[in-house]
């Protein structure tokens, strides 16, 4: 048996009907209470479709179909379902989906979780409760639209019934599947009891006693444990390695080489140990002794000495608009600057993992960490040359992804491992492995050049990006939006790019680019509004309050953050005194509009950022809880992260561990304190906006506090210590 054993994504009895959502996702109609013939109604679940079940007890489960990776969707979803349904939060209980194609998207990465499922999972809700109500109107003799609902409740308030949920099962099942465009959805902030509250994570409690959530908590019978050790240097091939000597070591029951494929983003070549322990298996790991074969050596030293030299060519233009030029020339004032920010690790909490069972039968079923588990599933059949369907996919809770589970590396290792083996194997990667094989946030160079008319408007600006590219095309994680504001924003515009190519695998990494442009946008602006005069927030209000042409973003609702996180945090009324900074940046990146506020107090070089005022609009806030701890997940994130980087020399990864790649301490945490508008705009993620401002904030508020303004990252390049 395995302690940790998901259960089935809902009751399949007897469904009757089957309607597809114009959205991808099916909306299973009533099923039956009884037996799949029907001939038995003692059982105790209606299955109202693929998210609601309903139990003759009264309590409700409801199923969150998307990867639970720390960003609150499993609590957060279901919140969608029960708000609709208008059910008891304190009855329901939630129940992870594995991957089942009818949920349509199953992927939490791009903060497009809750745009994507909005629609679904109130018509789930809202379908349910309509059946319900009908149901008991047709009891009663009465028109539906005379009843309401409220806490699992039918009521008729002419006549003075009133029906709980539960007593209603059975001939809501007989009734017909709502038609979608006949279903009255609840859209706005004003409509919700249950949504805009703080609700705690449906597993905090499990986390918090240590219960199996995690892959890395899996346990199966007869199951083993594999390592899997790939070359230092990315794409290097196994020559020779000792591998009679590592069968014969203590709990030893397998060591092969595994060839691997030609996809960068799949099946690397190594060699693999399956013990009867983990420990046994990394401890012959230790025994190994590999020959590789490698044809590259990317460099960080290479890379500085590229850029340098493409920073003086023109580069390949990208946009233009109007004559930066001409403008430039005749400016009153030009402003020029240089920025650069290195590749960063995801560095996840959880190292890597994946357990696998290849059965007789050709299936083989997973029990997965991954953030894109559909892909994770065409990747494992393209390695094994077996049809999708022959592959299941069983979600395990996350321990931190960033987009670094959007790649499936470790489900195809194991899965080649598993087939071989013919037992259920379970691979766990060492932090050395994740830090030293990831797909990381890729470097960049960003010079500027502002002209300011005699106002200190600004009327030109030029943007030389340098980055890294594979094949004349920039890297994942390394492409720049020419309609990137400030592109209309000004009236004369040009954006160039020169790329560096390069080995090093790159990939999502939160808020994919934005989280790293934006602090050499902002903190240019900064610079910018210094060389004029300005004050930092009326500059920035300034330059959104008219257009030259389209714009990616609504001025009005960046305007809004800016005002409310400035507003929080006093900007323009209080002294701050020597050694104190306020420093303002706004971002719009996946659908939201953040801004933030950061406080510093400086002692010489060393800093500790105070406070961080947050103001978002994402829409409606589903769940306060879940949003409060993406916003300050994301600042304490940014502040991390300025203060890493990850290093190449001879086309290998020199960082190895939170030893020389050391994250954030909590006592250098900020108090972080959050606002959100909250708007009639359909609902938007929030697990990626909130984190590309807080960099620009903090870095622009470090100067306030010691004059010191900080081009490079991380923060150690400027002589800073946080």
């Amino acid at each position: 048996m395995t302690d940790l054993k998901p259960r089935a994504s809902m009751n399949r009895r007897s469904f009757l009907k089957v309607s597809m959502l114009a959205s991808g996702a099916l909306i299973i109609g009533c099923g039956r209470v009884g037996t799949t013939d029907g001939a038995s109604i003692d059982a105790e679940t209606w299955v109202a479709n693929l998210y609601v079940r309903i139990n003759t007890d009264g309590t409700v489960t409801i199923v969150s179909k998307n990867p639970e990776a720390g960003q609150g969707v499993k609590t957060a979803f279901p919140m969608v379902v029960a708000e609709c349904l208008d059910v008891d939060w304190k009855v329901v209980s939630v129940e992870q989906a594995p991957l089942d194609d009818r949920y349509g998207r199953q992927v939490v990465g791009g903060s497009r979780g809750t745009p994507d499922g909005w629609d679904d999972l109130r018509v789930a809700g809202t379908a349910a409760r309509q059946l319900l109500v009908a149901a008991a109107a047709e009891g009663w003799g009465v028109a539906a639209d005379e009843c309401s609902t409220e806490n699992g409740m039918v009521t008729h308030a002419n006549s003075g019934n009133s029906a709980r949920y539960e007593t209603l099962l059975e001939a809501a099942a007989q009734l017909p599947v709502p038609d979608i465009d006949d279903l009255d959805l609840k859209s706005r902030p004003s409509d919700f009891s249950l949504l805009g509250t703080f609700v705690p994570g449906v597993d905090n409690q499990q986390i918090h006693t240590g219960q199996p959530l995690f892959g890395c908590d899996v346990r199966l019978d007869s199951m083993l444990y594999a390592v899997f050790e790939k070359c230092p240097t990315f794409g290097g091939k196994v020559g020779d390695a000792n591998i009679e000597q590592v069968r014969k070591l203590p709990g030893v029951t397998h060591a092969f080489i595994v060839e691997g494929t030609d996809d960068p983003r799949g099946l690397q070549a190594g060699v693999a140990i399956v013990a009867n322990t983990w420990w046994e298996a990394n401890s012959a790991r230790e025994k190994l002794r590999v020959d590789w074969v490698t044809d590259q050596a990317d460099s960080t030293a290479d890379y500085d000495r590229q850029a340098e030299a493409l920073l003086e060519e023109p580069g390949d233009t990208l946009r233009s608009d109007g004559d930066v030029d001409a403008t430039l020339a005749g400016a009153s004032k030009v402003v020029e600057a240089t920025y650069y920010y290195p590749f960063v690790s995801h560095a996840n909490m959880e190292p890597q993992n994946c357990t696998a069972h290849f059965h007789e039968s050709g299936r083989v079923e997973f029990w997965a960490p991954t953030q894109n588990p559909k892909s994770g599933r065409s990747l494992v059949a393209e390695t094994l040359g077996i049809p999708e369907d022959r592959v299941h996919v069983n979600l395990t809770r996350i321990g931190g992804g960033f987009g670094r589970r959007l790649r499936n590396d470790f489900m195809a290792e194991v899965a080649w491992i598993a087939r071989e083996v013919g037992q259920p194997v379970q691979l766990q990667w060492t932090r050395e492995d994740d830090m030293r094989h990831d797909f990381y946030r890729p470097a960049g160079w960003h010079h500027f050049r502002a002209g300011l008319d005699d106002d200190g408007k600004m009327i030109a600006f030029d943007h030389h990006f340098v980055t890294f590219g594979r094949d004349g095309e920039p890297v994942s994680g390394a492409s720049l939006s020419p309609g990137h504001y400030p592109a209309g924003l000004v009236p004369n515009f040009r954006l160039r790019q020169s790329l560096i190519e390069t080995n090093v695998p790159t990939g999502p990494w939160r808020s994919p680019g934005h989280s790293a442009y934006c602090w050499c946008y902002q903190s240019f602006f900064d610079e910018v509004a210094l060389a004029t005069g300005r004050d930092a927030l009326e500059f920035r209000l300034d330059l959104l309050s008219r257009s030259y042409g389209d714009t990616q973003i609504d001025r009005q609702r960046v305007s809004d953050t800016l005002k409310l996180a400035a507003e929080k945090a006093g900007w323009g009324e209080r002294e701050l005194g020597e050694g104190r900074g306020l420093g303002i940046a706004f971002h719009y990146d996946h659908l939201g509009y953040v801004s933030h506020v950061a406080e510093v107090v400086a002692d010489g070089s060393s800093v500790k950022v105070e406070k961080v005022f947050s103001a978002a609009d994402v829409g409606p806030i589903l769940n306060l809880s879940g949003a409060k701890n993406q916003v300050e997940g994301c600042v304490v994130d940014a502040l991390s992260t300025a203060q890493l980087e990850i290093t190449f020399a001879n086309g290998a990864v020199q960082q190895s561990n939170f030893s020389d790649y050391e994250l954030l301490r909590i006592g250098q945490a900020p108090e972080i304190e959050c606002h959100f508008i909250q708007s009639d705009h359909s609902p938007t993620g929030l697990g990626e906006p909130p984190i590309a401002p807080a960099t620009p904030a903090i870095t622009n508020a470090i100067f306030g506090a010691t004059g010191t303004r900080i081009r490079e990252l991380p923060f150690a390049r400027s002589g800073i210590f946080v």
